[in-house]
Parts: C-alpha cells; sequence; structure tokens
C-alpha cells in the first residue's frame, strides 16, 4: 500500500468517526479499525491523537485558506480602494468553500459538522492549532467584516458573528438532511450550491439587523 495511499485512508476514517462520535469519544482502534491499518501506521504518520485531529482540520483548510485569499485579493481589486460590501464579502467566502474540490459529496457537511465541535467540545490544542495556523485569512474576513459594519459595535459585531456562523454550521452540516426534508415534503430537489446561495442573503440581513436592545421599550414588549 503506497504511503500516500494510507495516509488518505486514515484521514478518512478519522474524518468520519470524528463527525459522527466526536473527538474524545474516537479512539485510535476505532480509526484504524476502520482504515483497515495497524495503530503503528497512525504513530509513524501522525505521533499522536491530537496531531492527527490537527492533521484533519488542515487537509481541508489549508487549500481552502489558499482559495480565499485568492478570492478576497480578486474582491478587493474589484472594489479598486472601496470596502467590500457584507454581501459581496460573504459571497467570497461562501464560493471559496463549495467550489473547493471534495474527496466525496458530503465533504463540506462533515467538515462543518467538524468545525462545530471544535467550538462545543474541550479541545483548547485544536483552537490553538487554528488560531496560530490560519490567523491570516481569518483576520482578514473580520477586518473585511468590520469594514461592512462600521454602524455596529464591538460586542454587537461579535455576537452577531457568532450568531452567523451558528446558522452557517447547522445549515451546512446537516444540508443532506435538510435537502432530504425538502425532496420529500415539497417534491423539490437542490444542491449545496443553492444553499449556500439562499443562506448569504439571511446572513447579510442578520448582521445588518435594527439592534433590538435600543428600540424603545413599547416597541419591545409588542415584539415580545
Amino acid at each position: 500500500m503506497a504511503q500516500s495511499d494510507t495516509v488518505d485512508r486514515i484521514l478518512d476514517a478519522a474524518e468520519e468517526l470524528f463527525a459522527e462520535r466526536g473527538f474524545s469519544e474516537t479512539s485510535l482502534r476505532m480509526i484504524t479499525s476502520k482504515a483497515k491499518v495497524n495503530l503503528a501506521a497512525v504513530n509513524y504518520h501522525f505521533g499522536s491523537k491530537n496531531a492527527l485531529i490537527h492533521a484533519v482540520f488542515a487537509r481541508f483548510l489549508t487549500p481552502f485558506s489558499a482559495t480565499l485569499e485568492n478570492a478576497f485579493d480578486d474582491l478587493e481589486a474589484r472594489c479598486d480602494g472601496e470596502p467590500p460590501t457584507l454581501n459581496q464579502t460573504l459571497w467570497a467566502l461562501t464560493e471559496s468553500a463549495v467550489r473547493m474540490p471534495q474527496r466525496n459529496e458530503k465533504g463540506i457537511s462533515i467538515f462543518m459538522r467538524l468545525l462545530g465541535l471544535a467550538y462545543t467540545q474541550s479541545q483548547g490544542h485544536l483552537r490553538k492549532f487554528l488560531e496560530q495556523e490560519y490567523s491570516q485569512p481569518f483576520s482578514r474576513f473580520m477586518r473585511l467584516l468590520k469594514e461592512a459594519t462600521p454602524q455596529l459595535s464591538s460586542v454587537d459585531r461579535y455576537w452577531r458573528i457568532q450568531f452567523m456562523l451558528g446558522a452557517t454550521a447547522f445549515t451546512m452540516s446537516s444540508s443532506d438532511a435538510l435537502r432530504d426534508i425538502l425532496q420529500n415534503k415539497l417534491g423539490v430537489e437542490t444542491t449545496v450550491q443553492e444553499i449556500a446561495a439562499r443562506l448569504v442573503p439571511f446572513l447579510a440581513a442578520g448582521m445588518q439587523a435594527e439592534d433590538a436592545m435600543l428600540l424603545p421599550p413599547a416597541h419591545k414588549s409588542s415584539v415580545a
């Protein structure tokens, strides 16, 4: 078996099992059994479980980051010195993700599930790894968001970004199930690209919505 094939089989198995069971609940023996390799192969290629988790993320994020940086370069060049709009920034991010070559049809769904787990499970080493390796495109995205929403305070922008990430993670990680429900209930087929096209304007509207905390008391009670 070629070395690259062994690595890919280990990463494929780890990616699927981590997404299904979580990081802590997935043992190296589960991964080796699914990948049909021995434990020595995992230790040789990755050294530790944490390093394997990092490699699973890097396999998607490294090419994605390069694609995203190019998309931001093109976007800022088209804007000719003017800050890109929120819609343009979100489209650049979304199109970079959906256009990434996928090893299988569930690639984006699995990765978004893993990304959600990175923030809900105790994986401090992973968050540190992501911050160290991918801070450049992330910081650039944050800067573009800030420039596109100057009306927001830092606190409001923080929360709206979290809400935006939560909606994105749920929608994209559940895209297979959501597509099946749409097909069964309405007889409509859809693609991941179409889901993204519907998601972007929703996210942009949420980022720019009127701040309910600033509404008069009477308005607040009527809304409630």
